[in-house]
């Protein structure tokens, strides 16, 4: 049995077909069908830049202060010579070296130095009396001055007895880097990178 070949038929089909296999591609006007292609993906560097780039305008328009202070400084490290860290020749030291590698923090850049520094002298200042909150003599009370001052303080990251020796341990919001308090006699706040583990809070670990 033969069947009936209707040209006009066909060049629907055809056309049908032609314009299935075109869909999810994307033509340039005027463009033939060599020139259809798929979207070209970003590049992870530079997504990750850009990233970086917005958490700091965040952190800038949440603390403009510290943002004011630290205008200018650079956002990344100075190259220095990548060779490997030397451990201590006396036995005794290179043991306690390796012992203690696991608490080796991360690097800060000019930029991300100097907000830390920044915020450790503004949480100093709220601390020492001189902003006007007092000295607190509970974590509860640390934890409310810090979250006043614009601070996330998540669990754990206020601890100590009372009334003396608390301690707080702090991601600065958006931008890093970490902050840790100390309210003994003397006060003692640093900025510090990032702990290689992961986290603001010192690992325990070693052997």
């Amino acid at each position: 049995m033969k069947f009936r070949t209707d040209p006009a038929r066909t060049v629907l089909l055809t056309a049908g077909l032609l314009a299935l296999t075109a869909c999810g591609t994307t033509v340039a006007p005027g463009a033939g069908p060599a020139a259809v292609s798929a979207t070209p993906s970003a590049t992870p560097g530079t997504d990750d830049a850009a990233r970086a780039a917005a958490a700091v305008e965040r952190h800038d328009r949440l603390f403009p202060e510290v943002a004011a202070r630290c205008a200018g400084k650079a956002e990344t490290l100075p190259t220095v010579p990548s060779t490997p860290a030397e451990l201590p020749t006396d036995p005794a030291a290179r043991k306690y070296a390796e012992n203690h590698g696991y608490k080796t923090q991360a690097r800060l850049s000019p930029a991300a130095q100097c907000r830390g520094e920044a915020h450790a002298a503004r949480i100093k200042a709220a601390l020492d009396g001189t902003g006007g909150e007092g000295v607190p003599r509970t974590t509860e009370e640390l934890r409310v001055l810090l979250t006043g001052l614009g601070y996330r303080v998540e669990s754990g990251d206020v601890f100590g007895s009372e009334p003396q020796y608390l301690t707080f341990v702090l991601s600065i919001p958006e931008s890093g880097p970490c902050v840790t308090g100390y309210l003994g006699t003397p006060l003692k706040i640093e900025a510090h990178g990032v702990y290689l583990e992961g986290g603001c809070h010192e690992p325990r670990g070693g052997h």
